[in-house]
Order: structure tokens, then C-alpha cells, then sequence
């Protein structure tokens, strides 16, 4: 059984920073390629950055790239979203997933991933 819970979301002006935390629980969490998605009511949860089971590799999507970091600290079984130069745009639930098909790449589709967390409110001001 694999269990997420993120943290770290709240609300910050437009320019500011966030850092976002995933804790995940699991005895093969070293394997589990992880992603953020992020979802505004009304419209279709979106993929915003991944990072492989290794560490190694990281994808994000075209709106976040050069402003969104994403990395993870295996001991502390927790990944990690930095937000920079945050817009208002990126207001919304953010999301953190698992991946256990221990694949070497970063998938982008929802339905990849079979294990989410609750999900943690941004909100960007202006």
C-alpha cells in the first residue's frame, strides 16, 4: 500500500516562491517515478513536472519550465516541487502521484500513475 500526502501549498503573490512537499509511504518508494499535476475547478487535471524512480531524469511541462524544480530525497521517502516566479495562473490544487511501473521515463498522462495524495491548495495573488 502506497500513500502520498502533500504540503507546503498556501497563498503568495505573484513573483514569490513555494516549495511543495510529497511524503510518500511504500517499501519501494527508491522505484516509484513520481509527478505533480495540478487542477483548477471546471478543467482537466493537468501534468506539470516528474522525476524519475533514479532521480535523474526530470520533465516539466512548457508553462513551468526554467521556474519549477523538481527533486527528491529518497532517506526522507519525500519529493519535493520549488515554484519560482510564481504567475497567477499557476493558482491551483497541486497533486503529487506514484508511478510503480519502475519505467526509466517520466510519463505524463494521469494514467500512469495508480496511487495520488489529497492534493494541496496554491494560490497566486496579485
Amino acid at each position: 500500500q502506497v500513500q502520498l500526502v502533500e504540503s507546503g501549498g498556501g497563498l503568495v503573490q505573484a513573483g514569490g516562491s513555494l516549495r511543495l512537499s510529497c511524503a510518500v509511504s511504500g517499501r519501494t518508494f527508491s522505484r516509484y517515478a513520481i509527478g505533480w499535476f495540478r487542477q483548477n475547478p471546471g478543467k482537466e487535471r493537468e501534468f506539470v513536472a516528474g522525476i524519475s524512480w533514479s532521480g535523474v531524469g526530470t520533465t516539466y511541462a512548457d508553462s513551468v519550465r526554467g521556474r519549477f524544480t523538481m527533486s527528491r530525497d529518497d532517506a526522507k521517502r519525500t519529493v519535493y516541487l520549488q515554484m519560482t516566479s510564481l504567475k497567477l495562473e499557476d493558482t491551483a490544487v497541486y497533486y503529487c502521484a506514484a508511478d510503480r511501473t519502475y519505467r526509466t521515463t517520466v510519463a505524463v498522462a494521469m494514467s500512469e500513475y495508480d496511487a495520488w495524495g489529497q492534493g494541496t491548495q496554491v494560490t497566486v495573488s496579485s
